[in-house]
């Protein structure tokens, strides 16, 4: 046996079977060229605010070294509880939140904890890439319903209906939506958990755009149909500026709740002192900063549709998140190889849509979380490589 053959049968068929993430694929051409504009990556472009760094900073000196309970300390968590009741519009108790490394591992947990290997999710299509990687790594494969134009961007009970099968254990809604922008309207919400509550689905509602929401239209899962079903996701790394502290949280039943913080033992044990000393800090504190950031989306928002339609590219108005989905379809080619060129041509990145599901093969992702300047120009310079590239 070759050396190459003995090294494959020492990786697992997990590891080699798990999808590989597009936009950092772009992220890594786009860095080869040192003025290239970056509008592929989902982080904000403003810092940490000073006052949670500095908590941070303080609970280190102070001693806040040291292992924590595995979900979460309890000054944290009683905190979450209040914001989820003060800004989501639900009640829940310390007991039900479980703080986690981001957004990610909650819902990897929260999958772990509902699923067995062999039971099926329901996701949607265009979606966050992430959530088709650990479905793989987990076993549990996933059944993709549409958001596409024919669906209003929205989750379609219909489909799902036809879906929906005897190894369906989980459904995924994500508003407001990576990549679309799209949000969820209530009435609409209220019939996915009367959907997910019928066949005895788990509901994980990924709300980790939350208070990034631009024209009063969202609202959380929990705050319309209060369900014993339903498992919400958040995150501080979009609405606090927090990416690389990796701390999120969900709020869950108290039996799941009590299950995924025995499963933070083997995955992360906790997560650190100082990172949920600063969480503590950014839910407590100040809130003028998540406005102001907010406002500056909105704003990046509709300067940039201004430029892009008025070089007369379709796009969906995001209502929430910090994204815009350009359809590309006018430049006759996928969104993968429209990508490479754009880079190559002028010097652009964005996502491709491709990235986020099969739905998304005519469209790109343009991230609004980058200086103003550099979206907009970015934008001519798509409009040019729509109407000129690729001749």
């Amino acid at each position: 046996m070759s050396a190459a053959a003995r090294q494959a049968r020492g990786i697992s068929q997990r590891s080699r079977r798990l999808p590989v993430q597009a936009i950092r694929e772009v992220m890594e051409l786009a860095w080869a060229n040192p003025e290239a504009i970056h509008l592929e990556v989902g982080e904000p472009d403003f810092p940490t605010p000073d006052n949670v760094v500095e908590a941070a900073a303080r609970a280190a000196r102070e001693g806040h070294t040291k292992y924590t309970p595995n979900a979460g300390i309890p000054a944290l968590r009683e905190a979450l509880a209040a914001k989820v009741e003060r800004v989501n519009g639900y009640a829940a108790g310390a007991e039900q939140i479980v703080v986690s490394a981001g957004g990610v591992e909650a819902i990897h947990a929260s999958l772990t904890t509902l699923a067995d290997p062999g039971e099926e999710v329901l996701m949607p299509d265009p979606a966050w890439p992430d959530f088709v990687q650990m479905a793989a790594l987990l076993g549990t494969p996933p059944r993709f319903y549409h958001q596409t134009a024919a669906t209003d961007y929205l989750p379609d009970v219909a489909e799902l209906e036809e879906l929906v099968g005897e190894r369906t254990r989980i459904l995924i809604v994500n508003s407001p939506s990576n990549p679309l922008g799209a949000v969820i309207p209530a009435e609409r919400l209220a019939e996915l958990v009367d959907f997910a509550e019928r066949h005895d689905l788990w509901l994980i509602s990924d709300e980790c755009y939350d208070e990034i929401a631009f024209d009063g239209d969202f609202v959380s899962t929990m705050a319309v149909a209060p369900s014993p079903r339903v498992v919400s996701i958040y995150s501080f790394s979009k609405v606090y500026a927090m990416t690389g502290w990796r701390i999120g949280y969900a709020v869950a039943p108290p039996e799941v709740a009590a299950a995924m913080t025995r499963l933070q033992e083997p995955l992360i044990s906790c997560v650190n002192a100082p990172t949920q000393m600063a969480a503590l800090e950014a839910v407590t504190g100040p809130q003028d900063v998540v406005v102001a950031m907010r406002d500056a989306y909105r704003e990046r928002r509709d300067r940039a549709l201004e430029v892009l339609r008025a070089g007369d590219l379709p796009v969906l108005t995001p209502k929430g998140a910090f994204y815009l989905w350009v359809d590309i379809s006018r430049a006759g080619r996928r969104s993968d190889a429209f990508v490479r060129d754009l880079i190559q041509e002028h010097g652009v990145a964005v996502a491709p849509g491709t990235a986020f599901g099969a739905a998304g093969d005519t469209f790109v992702r343009l991230s609004l979380a980058a200086d103003l300047d550099h979206l907009l120009e970015g934008s001519r310079r798509l409009i040019a490589e729509v109407d000129g590239g690729g001749s």
